[in-house]
């Protein structure tokens, strides 16, 4: 079984565990009934969603929050990317990649791409097909200004906290059950946000630019 944890940043620019889930599997109705739970505790609206590529969870939040931006982790996208690339042409292949996913926009970062096929494509054709089939959810972040761009095209916020709660849960290699299993996670989620005293770095220009792009739904 998984613990899932979701996390957000609130209108003072702090991160917020938002809740835990546990499930043996995850699919689109697991991810659903996560989202309708947030949704029944009150949360109204998701501006932008940054996700993993987790089986079902951007078709459940375009079902309950429909005009929600998803986007893809750009870092998990070039780690599986590499994982197909020989030890010798990594440090070039990850170079020209560079070009891609830090283009100055969409479609200099396109025809970065269309570039980086014909040297690659033969050779390591699978992992430039995972990156046009997920176009447009791994290049979400470039209708963005840097700012934002930077808190949105990775999940390492959830990363590191996942990290941390492992630190507190791993030395203890079985649950007699679920509850203690959560019991456990949320102690150490607790000490971990006495932690985040802090607001993330440039908020409050990056609440001015979220007011611009999303108007009336972002309630600040």
């Amino acid at each position: 079984k998984t613990i899932y944890l979701v996390i957000g940043l609130r209108k003072d620019g702090l991160k917020e565990v938002l809740g835990m889930w546990i499930s043996e599997t995850e699919s689109a109705s697991f991810w659903m009934s996560v989202l309708t739970d947030l949704k029944e505790r009150g949360l109204k609206d998701i501006l932008i969603a940054c996700t993993d590529n987790l089986t079902g969870i951007r078709q459940a939040i375009q079902a309950v929050f429909p005009q929600t931006i998803s986007q893809l982790c750009v870092v998990h996208q070039i780690r599986n990317s590499s994982r197909f690339v020989v030890w010798k042409e990594r440090k070039e292949f990850l170079a020209d990649l560079k070009l891609v996913y830090g283009a100055i926009n969409k479609e200099v970062a396109y025809d970065a791409l269309q570039e980086f096929e014909k040297k690659w494509g033969s050779k390591y054709g699978y992992a430039i097909k995972s990156w046009k089939a997920n176009w447009e959810a791994l290049t979400e972040y470039f209708d963005f200004p840097t700012e934002i761009r930077k808190i949105i095209y990775t999940t390492n916020a959830i990363e590191s906290l996942n990290s941390t709660v492992r630190k507190y849960t791993k030395t203890k290699t079985v649950f007699p059950d679920d509850q203690s299993a959560m019991k456990a996670v949320y102690l150490a989620i607790n000490n971990i946000q006495q932690k985040w005293t802090m607001p993330i770095r440039s908020w409050g220009i990056i609440i001015n630019q979220f007011i611009i792009k999303f108007e009336d739904r972002c309630q600040i």
